[in-house]
């Protein structure tokens, strides 16, 4: 033992020269990747600033944001755990990342640790004509018939939710508040399960699916620790878990679809076409079309829970946040939902009716552009990349474009909460649409925005009709959190009582 010591002893100071060196090589290579860009000057060795990321990613990304607005580029730079990173709040230089006009240039990833987390068969890693032939299937998944679909399974389920709400707040003290956001995401989690997946994920199949996508969810924001015991591994596990219970519903959904019966969900729309074209294959002696087993189906399907469920959530919050700071877009937004639905009716909100509500739209349009749920889109640098005469982006570099900071760029006074910027007269979606990347641009823009857009308007119109509502207001309450996707800091505490006269009664 005393060998061992002195051994180890003797051998102490050529570690800590190594060590040393490392730590100094690492330094001189974040400042050669860095370069002139603003950014702290030096990083803590091997981690950077991913712990001060994940303690607060609000005020990390607030500095990173005050760091672009000082450089003539809108750039700014920093180290996270092995990898250089580069902030743009530049819309033009933000739209050379979603453009892409090399195919290697820049691969869209989610997150900085996405690729392990997300699993392989994954469309946000998809690239060229593969990637074009997947969109070409889904499509048939948005079309009007399928959206109107969507349309009465979204109404019948955020009913029954608005109502345990109302019930939930009237048990509470006059002094209680409730908070929002989980109820928001388990509402958002079970419309998006049954638009989806719809009668294939049973009970049973639910309550563990529902334990596993919160584990995912808290993995998200967790350091990329694949060790037992560690969220990001209990993240990854739960996601493989996942994809295999929704490869067993893209199972049971091609028997249905093979059996002549219509289609109630998403995935029965999605199978409808898959099961032709396997058929077409089939008969002309050609190769299994690619995308079509199960177990790639679930990958995809994921994509699209993932999708709907976080940036809708952060939507939702943030609609009420909103329309409770602005009572005279409130009362607009009631006037023309009463004109076109009636709670008293008794009938579902139609998708001729959905499509007149063009004031709530905007409302919806507004809110996303306001608070883009999704605030940063990263890609990873393939190659060296110029971005512009002054600064060249390296191989390997983790590049966050921001889509929040775009969308207030251009607009007409950007900084204030206008509905009316939407309007026919206005059009400011049109003159200002390179500023709106709420829902991405380019190759990997979101194929389900339609889907997304309609559930804010159905949220909105039958929450405001159906609830009178009232913010608890504290200092900073409405100041952004990430979790992953951004909310309210208090999680939109509200206090919650019935407006109408009655329940519509949905059959």
């Amino acid at each position: 033992m005393d060998s061992i010591w002195s051994t180890l002893a003797s051998a102490s100071p050529y570690l800590i020269s190594l060590i040393s060196l490392l730590v100094l090589l690492e330094q001189i290579a974040y400042l050669r990747k860095k370069r002139s860009l603003p950014g702290p000057f030096l990083v803590f060795p091997f981690f950077g600033n991913s712990i001060s990321l994940v303690r607060n990613p609000t005020k990390f990304w607030e500095l990173q944001s005050s760091f672009a607005k000082s450089s003539n580029l809108g750039i700014s730079a920093n180290y996270i755990i092995g990898k250089f990173i580069v902030f743009i709040r530049s819309t033009e230089l933000s739209h050379q990342i979603f453009a892409n006009v090399r195919p290697d240039a820049f691969h869209l990833i989610g997150h900085p640790f996405g690729k392990k987390l997300f699993g392989e068969h994954n469309l946000i890693y998809m690239t060229g004509q593969d990637h074009k032939d997947l969109r070409r299937r889904i499509a048939p998944n948005f079309t009007p018939r399928a959206l109107s679909t969507y349309i009465a399974l979204q109404q019948k389920i955020i009913l029954q939710h608005l109502q345990k709400w109302e019930a939930l707040s009237s048990k509470s003290t006059a002094s209680e508040a409730i908070a929002l956001r989980i109820l928001c995401r388990d509402m958002n989690l079970e419309t998006s399960q049954t638009v989806i997946v719809g009668p294939y994920l049973r009970e049973e199949a639910q309550l563990h699916f529902n334990r596993d996508y919160n584990l995912f969810n808290v993995g998200l924001m967790k350091l990329p620790i694949d060790l037992p015991g560690f969220g990001f591994r209990k993240a990854r596990l739960a996601v493989t878990r996942l994809i295999k219970t929704l490869a067993l519903c893209a199972g049971e959904s091609k028997s249905k679809v093979e059996s002549g019966q219509e289609p109630s969900c998403l995935i029965d729309f999605w199978m409808q076409d898959t099961l032709k074209e396997i058929a077409s294959a089939s008969e002309s002696g050609s190769p299994v079309p690619p995308h079509s087993g199960n177990i790639e189906i679930g990958g995809h399907l994921f994509d699209f829970l993932f999708a709907a469920q976080d940036a809708s959530t952060s939507s939702l919050l943030w609609a009420v946040t909103l329309l409770d700071s602005h009572q005279e877009v409130l009362s607009k937004v009631r006037e023309e939902v009463s004109r076109i639905w009636s709670p008293e009716s008794d009938t579902l909100i139609t998708a001729e009716q959905l499509r007149e509500m063009k004031y709530t739209e905007a409302v919806a349009r507004e809110v996303i552009r306001y608070r883009a749920p999704a605030t940063l889109v990263p890609h990873i640098a393939g190659e060296d990349f110029r971005l512009s005469e002054s600064y060249t982006i390296p191989k390997g570099t983790i590049v966050f474009p921001s889509v929040f900071e775009s969308s207030f760029q251009g607009f007409t006074e950007p900084d204030h909460f206008d509905p009316d910027r939407f309007s026919e007269e206005r059009q400011e979606e049109r003159l200002y649409r390179r500023n709106f990347l709420a829902f991405g641009a380019g190759a990997h823009q979101c194929v389900g925005q339609r889907y997304a857009i309609n559930h804010l308007v159905l949220f909105i119109a039958m929450f405001t009709s159906l609830l009178d509502f009232k913010r608890h207001r504290t200092d900073g309450c409405d100041e952004i959190a990430y979790v992953p996707t951004i909310c309210p800091k208090d999680d939109c505490r509200v206090f919650i009582t019935r407006r109408c006269a009655r329940y519509p009664s949905f059959s």
